[in-house]
């Protein structure tokens, strides 16, 4: 069963494709069915940036469990950077 469940930012970052590095301005987050892994569902992530075509895109595809850690890992290096960098 199809979810339609799409939620989309505006981000600043860079990502590397198979022509090399480019400038990304979107993620775009669904949770549906994947096109690679082997999941009946999959949290889909693609980083693009649709000014420079279809070649400007990194998509990842995790299971539920793998996207709740990387969550969790984000969290965890941000919170380390703020205190490293001294912003507490």
């Amino acid at each position: 069963m199809c979810t339609n469940i799409v939620e989309s930012a505006q981000i600043i970052g860079s990502g590397k494709g198979s022509k090399g590095w480019f400038e990304l301005k979107r993620a775009n987050v669904s949770y549906d069915h994947p096109f690679s892994a082997q999941l009946e569902n999959a949290l889909n992530i693609d980083f693009v940036n649709s000014e420079m075509g279809v070649d400007s895109r990194v998509a990842v595809e995790l299971s539920a469990d793998s996207a709740r850690r990387l969550m969790k890992a984000i969290e965890t290096a941000l919170e380390r950077g703020r205190v490293e960098a001294g912003l507490e």
